[in-house]
């Protein structure tokens, strides 16, 4: 089933062009060849070289296809070859491209690849930006991002332990981490680390700086690929012992760690509800196919009550993610504060995502949760968005402090700004 996308009145001429166009590529060369395109990845144990060959072909056929059609790499300037876009034009673009499984990769938008771009594009110095941004965008290299600790609760970042003194020219780094994203492939990793300045040693008080590290530097050790619902990955567990690197590779000035990552996380989620409310797209044209086609107990199930309530719930939780998360990227782009939005549609859509997908599968019974479909890799998409980027928790914390905090101060909500 084609994802059905027209002008939206609200939008300016090129968002619409830009959404149409992506939907074009997606209904017309994607969503056709989707099992082809991902085979070897999908279903590793049945793959051959032919279907290797095969699938590598149509990816690369694909990304020279939206190229021509200026659609690369929506998050870069283009200066670097992108598109240039503006933070709403982006998320606008997101909830198209993310219709289709692994279709941000052939666009260009690949985790954390994307992500360290954007650090690099706004931190890096000429000769960073030369040295590893430049053969990052031209696909000469991978890179990880590297945070996250196995005995520090990631919710909060003050707990971080890993450290980088300096000795000479040089920072001498020493921690363990996991969820290294893409690891496994890295040439190089961006890593969060405590460093000294001369107000605060490099201990559970020192600033945070991020840090870049050859993955090829003695001492970075990468223990294993951390497994993840129950399969392999390459979210790796790296112990970094003595590590040397320059003191040039720190990104920014010292101690700007802690704002790259809160620039890194904000846009992120945002853009990962946007990515989300397609998958939930997805996820409700299937569920109405299944309930037009499956005929059951005498009749189509789209007859049964139990799923048109499906239907309208899922409707429902869909245009309520969608509008939040438009709010919020809309209040972010106009320079407003918008912690509160952020923190609530951090908890809201990864939420309503797990009921969309939930009753999709339903409705599909036994397919609902074979390989043959999305809906399996979305479920587990949801519950794990309602741990990454801060437990949901976290968030409802966050949220109902701010909130409190403006009624202490005599001042009552505005849910129109």
């Amino acid at each position: 089933m084609a994802i059905n996308v027209k002008p939206v009145p609200t939008l300016d001429e090129r968002i619409n062009d830009i959404r149409a166009a992506t939907a074009e590529v997606i209904n017309d060369h994607i969503l056709p060849n989707e099992n082809r395109i991902w085979a070897a990845r999908w279903d590793s144990a049945n793959s051959s070289p032919d279907v290797h060959k095969e699938a590598s072909a149509l990816r690369r056929d694909i990304q020279q296809r939206v190229k021509k059609a200026g659609l690369w790499a929506p998050h870069l300037p283009e200066e670097y070859g992108g598109m240039g876009l503006s933070f709403m034009q982006q998320a606008y673009m997101n909830e198209v491209l993310a219709y289709s499984v692994g279709a941000s990769a052939l666009f260009g938008v690949v985790a954390p690849n994307s992500g360290n771009q954007k650090i690099l594009v706004k931190y890096g110095t000429d000769e960073q930006k030369k040295r590893w941004l430049e053969p990052l965008v031209a696909g000469e290299m991978q890179s990880g991002f590297s945070m996250t600790e196995p005995d520090t609760p990631g919710s909060d970042p003050r707990s971080l332990k890993t450290t980088a003194r300096k000795d000479g020219n040089e920072w001498v780094i020493n921690g363990h981490k996991w969820f290294t994203s893409n690891g496994k492939r890295a040439d190089f990793l961006i890593v969060m680390c405590r460093t000294e300045d001369p107000e605060a040693p490099a201990d559970a008080d020192g600033k945070m700086t991020q840090i870049i590290v050859p993955t090829t530097t003695s001492g970075v050790n990468i223990v294993r690929g951390v497994p993840v619902w129950g399969r392999d990955s390459d979210h790796c567990e790296i112990i970094y012992d003595n590590v040397r690197v320059p003191l040039s590779n720190a990104l920014g000035r010292e101690g700007s760690g802690h704002q790259a990552a809160q620039d890194r996380l904000g846009a992120g989620r945002v853009f990962h509800c946007m990515n989300s409310i397609g998958a939930m797209w997805r996820s409700f044209d299937l569920m109405n196919e299944r309930a037009m086609t499956r005929e059951v107990h005498g009749g189509p199930l789209e007859e049964k009550q139990f799923i048109q309530g499906f239907i309208a719930e899922s409707y429902m939780d869909i245009q309520a993610a969608r509008l939040m998360t438009i709010h919020c990227a809309e209040k972010m782009e106009a320079g407003g504060d918008p912690r509160v939005d952020i923190s609530a549609i951090k908890v809201f859509v990864p939420e309503a995502m797990h009921r969309v997908v939930d009753r999709a599968i339903q409705v599909w019974g036994a397919a609902g949760v074979s390989g043959d479909l999305p809906l399996a890799g979305y479920y587990q998409g949801a519950r794990t968005l309602r741990i990454a980027d801060g437990p949901d928790e976290v968030h409802k914390v966050l949220m109902a402090k701010l909130i409190l905090r403006r009624y202490h101060a005599g001042e009552t909500w505005d849910f129109g700004n």
